[in-house]
């Protein structure tokens, strides 16, 4: 698998641009967290109904097991603390169902936003990357012997711009037909260029 290129300038600039992604992911799931405990301190009052309502409940509770205990108006005297230990238990349950949806609503919006940030430099980035690992890839398994270079040479014909391929030769077509290797070697090179692969050094020994 060919990650970088071979190519110093461009290899720089993959380097470079892979980095930039990290810190960006890194810094956008930082803003996330941060914008996740912002969101998290509207969910403190909730919190704090919750947890007095769920003392107070017990209180009552513990209040109205005393009263229960008085011979023969006992339990008329529990019955209220019952009922108030009850309305406290539903306070408490609403308290915590703010909170939860407060929670809920903070994770949602931490993570879309992380997902989003990383996304914007993501969308355009990784797809160049991995366009160029499949292509020079690719190119790398045909580059395993001299006689490989026809093929590129070839390529270099179809794909490189006019200007490039005359500053190669007057009739680059006609020098690959003659098997010129000079030419041959200088149009694989533009071509393995491109795919950021360098010329072989026993192929560029023999060029111009």
């Amino acid at each position: 698998m060919t990650w970088y290129s071979e190519i110093p300038a461009r290899r720089a600039r993959q380097a470079l641009g892979d980095a930039w992604l990290v810190f960006w992911s890194l810094l956008w799931i930082w803003v996330a967290l941060r914008l996740y405990d912002l969101i998290m301190v509207l969910a403190t009052p909730g919190l704090a109904i919750a947890s007095g309502a769920t003392d107070l409940a017990g209180r009552f509770a513990s209040a109205g097991e005393t009263m229960g205990q008085v011979p023969l108006v006992g339990e008329a005297l529990q019955s209220p603390f019952d009922g108030m230990a009850g309305a406290s238990e539903s306070i408490a349950a609403a308290g915590q169902s703010a909170a939860d949806a407060v929670g809920v609503l903070a994770r949602f919006v931490a993570i879309a936003l992380a997902v989003l940030g990383i996304a914007s430099w993501a969308m355009f980035w990784v797809p160049l990357r991995i366009a160029f690992i499949r292509r020079a890839t690719a190119a790398r398994r045909f580059l395993d012997s001299v006689d490989d270079l026809d093929l590129f040479a070839l390529r270099a014909m179809a794909r490189q711009p006019l200007h490039l391929l005359a500053r190669v030769s007057d009739d680059p077509a006609g020098a690959w037909r003659r098997g010129d290797q000079q030419v041959i070697a200088a149009l694989a090179s533009l071509e393995l260029k491109s795919e950021g692969l360098r010329t072989p050094p026993a192929v560029s020994a023999t060029g111009p």
